[in-house]
């Protein structure tokens, strides 16, 4: 099968297509044919050399897949071949063959085509289980999503304003304020213009944001202290702009705050599996009652994952970017 290969660390150009034997299914696994596979921020890191692959995974890139099951392990049992899937996986999603484990592979909802289907899981089991679960986001709470017209982001906008809750996000162009405002944020701050404390503290009307979905980092962390409510929970899942800071605690104290993270990759099984089940759910109704769909920048081919990677490090993009194998 063709697959794609970092060469060494580093940028776009060191991936190259290569060929590899076809992955075979452990017991609790299927054989997904990949139709099409999204490309997340933690392939940019591995790519880069910064987020080694966990011990057992493919050391290919890819986290999340869609296409046909063709195979299933002996032990596998909601699925079948010929069912259309989508699959959160460990690795080796940038391939045309991909195993996933039977507890984070899910029917694709009704009505996505691959592609669609492909940009859903890495996003949506991290904005679950960052937002609703680790963040307790509720209905008729304030969510702040810091890049909102990321993967994550559009997908954390669409979700919380579904569920009940009222969304700012920070953006870096107008562009990008409008394309979240269409998707129901009530309010998109231009962070090269305005300072988002104090826009966020105006249109909440001093109460502040109950959530932050935090992938920026750096002084964004001390900042996000003074733009949370009274018992707020901050929820960091990456760091853009660096993870070493000073800040002040009493703020975090005073205002009885939560600050907490996360990462998806390195989660139990069972944890994940727990995961796919309330996202079944909760999520898959949403998509079928058209409350939500993933946004789709861009499109490339398998073979052009390289161009696909400078897409995605071209702070342009909006919603997702997915690698084709037809």
């Amino acid at each position: 099968m063709t697959v794609i290969e970092a060469r060494e660390a580093g940028g776009p150009e060191v991936l190259v297509a290569g060929m590899r034997p076809v992955p075979k299914p452990a017991a609790d696994e299927v054989l997904i044919a990949v139709e099409a596979a999204g490309i997340n921020r933690p392939d940019v890191l591995q790519r880069q050399g910064l987020y080694p692959p966990p011990k057992g995974a493919s050391d290919l890139l890819g986290l999340e897949v869609a296409g046909p099951v063709i195979a299933v392990g002996e032990t596998v049992t909601r699925f079948k071949e010929g069912d259309f899937v989508c699959a959160l996986v460990n690795g080796g999603g940038y391939a045309e063959f991909a195993v996933a484990p039977e507890a984070t592979t899910l029917l694709a909802p009704d009505g996505l085509d691959a592609v669609q289907a492909a940009a859903l899981p890495e996003t949506i089991f991290t904005v679950w289980h960052n937002v609703f679960e680790r963040g307790g986001l509720k209905p008729g709470d304030w969510l702040l999503v810091h890049g909102g017209a990321s993967g994550i982001g559009t997908t954390a906008i669409q979700l919380a304003t579904a569920l009940g809750a009222k969304v700012i996000v920070t953006v870096g162009d107008g562009a990008k304020a409008k394309a979240c405002e269409a998707l129901g944020a009530v309010h998109a701050i231009n962070y090269r213009e305005e300072d988002f404390v104090e826009v966020v503290r105006a249109v909440t009307e001093k109460h502040g944001a109950d959530a932050i979905l935090d992938m920026v980092g750096g002084d964004y962390i001390e900042r996000n202290l003074k733009a949370a409510a009274l018992e707020g929970h901050i929820v960091q899942i990456a760091f853009l702009e660096g993870s070493k800071v000073e800040i002040d605690l009493m703020r975090l104290m005073m205002r009885r705050l939560t600050l907490t993270g996360s990462t998806l990759r390195l989660k139990r099984p069972e944890t994940k599996a727990r995961m796919a089940e309330a996202i079944e759910e909760r999520i898959w109704p949403l998509i079928a009652q058209g409350k939500f769909k993933p946004v789709i920048d861009s499109t490339f081919k398998l073979e052009e994952a390289a161009e696909a990677h400078k897409r995605i490090d071209d702070p342009a993009h909006i919603g997702k970017i997915v690698l084709k194998t037809t």
